[in-house]
């Protein structure tokens, strides 16, 4: 049988999903699984990685079912996924030896101010395009080896491997030991020059290099699936983030997109070269192919925006599913002088403040459950304002359109907003699961699968495009009191 089809598995914050796509990236099959969200602790967020393995099976399944297809339809399969979740699992047995620490978890900012004053932080950031926040792995590693017992010895005797979600994959896949360069980018632990661990940085932090993954390119053939995959070649890896930059074929420097989905990251590709950020950006690896150079982005990672329109459903109850937020949000003209800043986990780009906490701000007798969903829904839209403009402060040129993509941008009112505020064209990708088509395409072009990033450019289409309708005057007027919300969520934990 002739392989027609390309698989991507995206293991996601909240749910892991597998597409089977055909040679025109277009969607045959889809089946998605939701996974637990464990909140031991304030502040700290855990998965189970063998129930995620678990889902993962059940949703290959599934999609190859629903494409009619078994494993000998597929050229090969790629991952995308949630970047800086850690993993630690016992090489023998393949269980983990403790839950994942989630991107989101905040547990490590006092081991970060140790880091701080042992290594320095502009020197960390010179080093690996991060800034000392506690969103990236090499820290939960740390906490792990600190208080996991026995787990440090294990480590340093080859017993027990360390890997963000793809390497977990990856091995349970394949019982390969591997990572791409844009998730050990992630890692506070590569060198953004070298693209390789760095033994400074794996003495500051007292890291084990034998429990490491082997960095490789983000399209290549890393081995041959066993199980419910068998014969079929894994072949690309990617975080999530960078999955969608390659989905929305960003080939060229200054082209930018937008994921909105838990949080939202927007990544300008800046070609060959590292960009080092003096406004709150990471510098971070956009993709490399297998024997070409790396191409390298810009990041503004924002924390909080699909969740936040989760919370007003399951925290708060004032909606029954996350669709129907638009319509609420449109019972009213405006947000009535509210507005929500989600910082739940602190605020990530551009001000990288652990010690905030999410307000509700502009709270009068006036307001209604109407206005505080218009005000959820525009948190979104100013969250990447800010990010936008350090953007445009770091890069020699201004973002002039911004392609969008992700759960969120089906909400047609956030979409305006968006446009409204940054004051450019906001244009919608006709596939908005780029995150999974970015990885398909990485894993097609190592098998030959598609022949060149120019066919794949080709096959690009928009579905919507939304322009700015807002008087300029308005528009700043509203930046004042966003900023005015954002200051009031500072210093509150000490």
């Amino acid at each position: 049988m002739t392989a027609e089809y390309v698989a991507a598995i995206d293991q996601g914050t909240t749910s892991s999903r597998c597409i089977v796509f055909d040679r025109g990236g277009e969607i045959v099959a889809v089946a998605q699984r939701e996974h637990r969200q464990i909140f031991p602790r304030p502040g700290w967020v855990e998965h189970d990685a063998e129930e995620i393995w678990d889902n993962v099976q059940l949703v290959v399944r599934e999609a190859l079912d629903a494409a009619g297809t078994g494993p000998e339809g597929l050229a090969a399969v790629g991952i995308t996924n949630q970047r800086e979740t850690t993993v630690v699992w016992d090489r023998a047995t393949g269980r983990p030896v403790a839950p994942a620490i989630v991107w989101q978890d905040t547990r490590t900012g006092p081991q970060l101010r140790a880091l701080a004053d042992a290594y320095g932080e502009e020197r960390l950031r010179a080093r690996t395009g991060l800034t000392l926040a506690t969103y990236f792995a090499g820290p939960k590693l740390r906490w792990l080896l600190d208080h996991v017992d026995g787990l440090r010895e294990r480590a340093e005797r080859g017993e027990v491997l360390f890997g963000t979600m793809d390497s977990w994959l990856i091995w349970k896949l394949t019982g390969r030991h591997v990572t791409d360069v844009t998730n050990a980018s992630r890692t506070m632990l590569m060198d953004l020059e070298t693209l390789d661990w760095d033994p400074e940085l794996l003495d500051a932090l007292g890291v084990p290099a034998a429990m490491l993954p082997e960095i490789r390119s983000s399209s290549e053939v890393y081995g041959t699936a066993e199980g419910l995959l068998a014969g079929v070649p894994v072949a690309s890896a990617l975080g999530d983030q960078q999955a969608a930059l390659f989905g929305q074929t960003c080939f060229q420097p200054g082209e930018a997109k937008c994921t909105y989905g838990t949080g939202s990251f927007l990544l300008l590709n800046t070609g060959a070269s590292p960009v080092a950020s003096t406004h709150g950006l990471l510098t971070t690896v956009a993709y490399r192919i297998d024997g070409q150079p790396a191409a390298y982005a810009l990041e503004g990672a924002i924390a909080v925006t699909g969740s936040l329109v989760q919370w007003l459903r399951d925290n708060l109850g004032l909606i029954a599913t996350a669709a129907e937020v638009e319509d609420l949000a449109r019972t009213v003209d405006d947000n009535g002088g509210c507005y929500v800043v989600p910082a739940f986990s602190g605020l990530f780009a551009p001000h990288w403040r652990s010690d905030a906490r999410g307000v509700i701000a502009g709270l009068t007798g006036y307001i209604t459950k109407g206005h505080l969903a218009r005000a959820v829904l525009e948190a979104s839209a100013w969250q990447t304002r800010e990010v936008v403009d350090a953007m445009n402060a770091d890069s020699d040129v201004a973002l002039r359109r911004l392609r969008v993509d992700g759960g969120m941008t089906a909400n047609g009112l956030l979409m305006q907003f968006l446009a409204d505020v940054l004051d450019v064209p906001v244009v919608r990708s006709r596939i908005t699961e780029t995150t999974c088509l970015g990885a398909a395409y990485a894993a097609g072009l190592a098998v030959g699968f598609w022949p060149d990033l120019a066919t794949l450019r080709a096959q690009w289409r928009s579905d919507a495009q939304w322009t700015s309708t807002m008087d300029a005057g308005h528009r700043e007027r509203e930046l004042r009191q966003w900023r005015k919300a954002v200051q009031r969520t500072l210093d509150w934990e000490d």
